[in-house]
């Protein structure tokens, strides 16, 4: 099982408890996770990632072996396609970008482009829909979600385009899956994070009427836990409780 969306580093509007490495490690050896896609998230709020990338491959080079970097790439810095071939020497299992926080509409042309060229490189892009609830973001958080249209828009932009969509809910999932084609729904892949369990059963229903390996395992550590999502998958009804996930390594097999 893969976690393609957890996260270290410090949080801009709040502490966040064990955002290192090594106890992400820990913790995913208690919890029986395989692999992860780690993110920066510092530079997901940063002008300019590049040191942020810098200390992500340095901070999970002890841990490699499981713990796997998504670095932050900016297509609206003159140096972004440097980078991009910088991360992929570096061993990358995909890059990450953040389209709320750097104030980018739908249909952005750098973001096309950004995806385009992550898709040329077999690199899945990796969007997060929200780190927090609405309820909970403090004052000076100011960066709305992540749109269905903004998704949609990186879907189409290209066929070999691949993108794990973060931190989504029911609705949200269900307004893109269906606005799409078969061909661009092939290209996209969730996380379970924001998904409810009972007694609403959202992850069931979703699993019944799109495929559960439209879906893959995620926990949004450490802002979430690992344990809600794990927990969601073993409450799930008898028939769905063999279901198997998506695979986002082999996104382009």
């Amino acid at each position: 099982m893969i976690d393609p969306s957890v996260f270290i580093g410090s949080y801009p509007f709040r502490q966040v408890p064990h955002p290192e490495p090594a106890i992400l490690a820990r913790v995913m050896e208690r919890e029986g996770i395989a692999h992860a896609w780690v993110g920066h998230l510092p530079s997901a709020f940063a002008d300019n990632p590049a040191a942020g990338n810098t200390e992500l491959y340095g901070a999970l080079e002890p841990h490699r072996e499981i713990l796997s970097p998504a670095p932050t790439i900016r297509p609206d810095r003159p140096d972004w396609k440097t980078e991009l071939d910088g991360a992929a020497r570096a061993g990358a299992a995909a890059i990450r970008a953040f389209p709320p926080q750097w104030r980018m509409a739908a249909g952005d042309r750098a973001l096309a482009d950004l995806a385009i060229a992550c898709g040329e490189r077999e690199l899945p892009v990796v969007l997060t829909v929200r780190f927090e609830d609405l309820r909970q973001r403090k004052a000076a958080d100011t960066f709305g979600d992540l749109t269905g249209a903004a998704i949609r828009a990186l879907a189409r932009a290209g066929s070999d385009v691949r993108l794990v969509v973060c931190a989504a809910g029911r609705d949200l999932i269900e307004e893109v899956h269906w606005g799409l084609t078969p061909l661009e729904q092939s290209r996209v892949l969730w996380d379970i994070s924001w998904i409810w369990g009972p007694p609403d059963d959202h992850l069931a229903k979703l699993f019944r009427s799109m495929g559960s390996t439209r879906f893959v395992f995620g926990s949004q550590w450490p802002l979430r836990l690992v344990q809600s999502p794990k927990a969601n998958l073993e409450l799930l009804p008898d028939d769905l409780a063999t279901a198997p996930l998506g695979d986002p390594a082999a996104m382009f097999d």
